[in-house]
């Protein structure tokens, strides 16, 4: 019976993956194998030893101290992908919202209450404080080209915008998923001094921290537009409210409110509403749920932020063992487990180690059961972390 802790409220389609038979899913459960979290803090809590994996219901995962889990042996995954249409129509709606000062005119329409008969006369009087550009025709600057990336990007061209991408760390998958129409650029600053409009899409890094600032709103076009739903730290926020009052920058849409930003009426905040659907919520969950199911029964990990991606076809040996070796990625080290296990007259079926950096995670496959003399020689190897098994 496997234990899973949830930390936050989690979509009870996801949790529905859970087979109750062989799980058991609480909030106030003691001793988990595994922990199910969105947006609640774990920096500084204490964890039971029985923690073998964490996964984050959505994509970021700062609330999660990760070179913390990955010293421990601990993986934590993430869900990639699973809200990024959630995300990507307020990115659009952010998009509108830039250009055209709805938000302004509906306060000032709501202020004509009690005119009476008078109200279609005054609002056709006051309607031209509120004008604002079409986006068609105009060029969109799309910084990080991920799965929302990718997705704000093609959408953009449907809306017959000009669109420009930049992301050094393009993958095939999403470089594929783009329309063709979508220029990916060399360099950051092409996007910069090309953009009408900015949106910014990449996790919250030492590299990305304050990326929108004074000295890159320089290189802009005079009049940007620039929305940010990813991460409230990627913008300096007494940066761009210099450039809203220098006239360089036009509005900032942000996901991310702030005292300063609340009282620019150029600056329009979202209380964190970028995954906030209920189908982003479910998705997440499913996806949360399908990780964890797969790290704890089988070994397999896919869309870890701290452990390689480890995957096999394999069944688990008939009467055999699964081991999942946490390991510091260093040489000889399989080839002291594999000498423990001949020792011990266990066969080898089949071994994938794989390496993230200097971490390393191995899952090997060994004909018949291991008595725990073994697994105690395998965990005391130096420069591992630990050995799990998982029984056929």
């Amino acid at each position: 019976m496997y234990k899973i802790q949830t930390l936050n409220k989690i979509s009870a389609i996801g949790l529905d993956n859970f087979p109750r038979d062989n799980y058991e899913v609480a909030s106030s459960i003691l001793d988990p194998d595994a922990i199910l979290v969105r947006s609640q803090e774990m920096h500084g809590m204490s964890l039971s030893q029985t923690v073998k994996a964490i996964a984050r219901a959505g994509a970021g995962v700062n609330n999660i101290p990760i070179p913390e889990m990955t010293a421990k042996g601990i993986a934590v995954f993430n869900t990639p992908g699973a809200n990024a249409n959630a995300v990507k129509e307020l990115v659009i709606l952010a998009l509108l919202l830039s250009s055209r000062p709805v938000i302004a005119a509906n306060k000032w329409a709501a202020g004509l209450a009690g005119k009476g008969d008078e109200i279609p006369a005054l609002a056709e009087k006051g309607k031209s404080q509120f004008v604002g550009p079409e986006v068609k025709g105009k060029t969109l600057g799309v910084i990080g080209l991920g799965a929302i990336g990718a997705m704000v990007a093609n959408t953009a061209i449907e809306l017959g915008m000009n669109v420009i991408g930049y992301d050094p760390f393009l993958s095939v998958k999403a470089a594929l998923s783009l329309d063709h129409n979508v220029k990916v650029m060399e360099t950051l600053d092409s996007v910069y001094a090309k953009s009408d409009y900015i949106t910014v899409h990449v996790p919250q890094t030492d590299d990305t921290k304050g990326m929108i600032n004074a000295s890159s709103i320089k290189t802009m076009k005079d009049g940007v537009r620039i929305i940010n739903l990813a991460r409230g730290g990627l913008v300096n926020n007494a940066d761009v409210l210099a450039a809203i009052e220098s006239g360089k920058v036009a509005t900032l849409i942000t996901d991310f409110a702030d005292e300063d930003l609340l009282k620019n009426e150029k600056v329009v905040c979202f209380p964190h509403l970028g995954a906030s659907t209920p189908e982003a919520e479910d998705n997440c969950a499913v996806m949360a749920v399908k990780e964890l199911r797969d790290f704890l029964e089988r070994g397999i990990v896919v869309n870890s932020v701290n452990f390689p991606k480890c995957v096999t076809d394999n069944p688990i040996p008939a009467k055999g063992t699964r081991l999942c070796v946490s390991h510091k990625n260093m040489p000889g080290l399989i080839a002291n487990l594999t000498t423990i296990l001949g020792d011990a007259k266990l066969n080898i079926a089949g071994m994938v180690d794989q390496n993230r950096g200097d971490f390393a995670y191995a899952l090997i496959d060994v004909d018949g059961s291991i008595a725990e003399e073994t697994l105690r020689k395998l965990a005391n190897v130096e420069n591992v972390i630990n050995v799990r098994p998982i029984f056929g």
